[in-house]
């Protein structure tokens, strides 16, 4: 299953303390995890600062060797997300950003988010 990160679900380990491989693998079996470039922008960005979110940015940045990098057009990282979810092959996306997954529903993607405190769960458009 492919399985598209937004910035911060590669920060969900130090900001919500959770597995996300782990917990990806629970639910869905196998998994094949991308992350657009321009989310390791972001993440590259959030990581200069100081503080838990430059933390939680840093640890994210080592978590996306795990991901497969890929090119999407839209420079902002929110619109790459969705497009690369979009895409044929790509059957979720992982996100915690309530605005994303909303775009996200509406375009026919389902979304992996956090569901209580340590779990994922999915939600079907």
């Amino acid at each position: 299953m492919t399985v598209v990160f937004d910035t911060n679900a590669l920060m969900m380990p130090v900001e919500c303390d959770i597995r996300v491989f782990e917990e990806l693998q629970r639910l869905l079996g196998s998994v094949d995890p991308v992350v657009p470039e321009q989310v390791l922008a972001e993440l590259d960005s959030l990581s200069d600062g100081a503080g838990e979110e430059a933390t939680a940015a840093s640890v994210g940045l080592d978590l996306a060797d795990r991901c497969r990098v890929i090119e999407a057009e839209p420079d902002y990282a929110d619109d790459a997300v969705l497009s690369v979810g979009q895409r044929d092959g790509v059957e979720y996306a992982l996100t915690n950003d309530k605005p994303l997954q909303e775009r996200l529903l509406a375009a026919d993607v389902p979304v992996i988010s956090l569901r209580g405190e340590h779990k994922l769960a999915i939600t079907h458009p």
